[in-house]
């Protein structure tokens, strides 16, 4: 398995929109097992192949608390969402650092792909519905600071890049 590089908001890369995975094979298997590790390494609850450079619909996610139940969502779609909406701070390994609360269904339903290939659907509620809508707006280009107000977003994009210009003097 290999460590991804996980790129950082604004990088232009996170507004791309991820394409449909049309076969599950060892190339997809060997890209969910390296999100897995890169996920897990950087102590994060979900990561979309978006975030890693690669533009197809694959996102792992992992809200158990003993790290030991890994999700694999491949051409995730949400068949159902409720009505009742819910405001959860929410953080991303591409904006490290960065918190803030956006409104999200409380409850939504997934229909997926699993490593597999195999389709599978489920409920989900809590912080594991917050992580499958915040990894599916991955897929069609979307951060969820783009939830937030222009002055906002305009903070944290001059935050970003100065944490960059930081890291590349040292």
């Amino acid at each position: 398995m290999a460590k991804l590089i996980i790129l950082r908001y604004p990088d232009p890369r996170l507004h791309t929109v991820a394409k449909a995975v049309t076969r599950v094979d060892a190339r997809i298997r060997q890209l969910v097992d390296d999100m897995l590790e890169s996920m897990y390494d950087a102590d994060g609850v979900g990561l979309a192949a978006t975030q890693v450079d690669v533009h197809e619909r694959v996102i792992v996610i992992d809200t158990s608390e003993m790290r030991d139940q890994p999700r694999v969502l491949i051409n995730p779609a949400l068949v159902a969402r409720s009505e009742e909406m819910t405001f959860t701070d929410e953080g991303c390994l591409s904006v490290p650092a960065i918190y803030d609360r956006v409104r999200r269904h409380a409850r939504v339903t997934v229909r997926a792909l699993g490593r597999d290939g195999e389709p599978h659907e489920f409920e989900a509620e809590g912080l594991l519905a917050v992580a499958v809508q915040h990894e599916m707006d991955h897929l069609i280009g979307k951060v969820f600071v783009e939830y937030l107000s222009q002055l906002k977003r305009d903070r944290i994009k001059t935050k970003m890049l100065k944490k960059v210009r930081d890291e590349e003097r040292d």
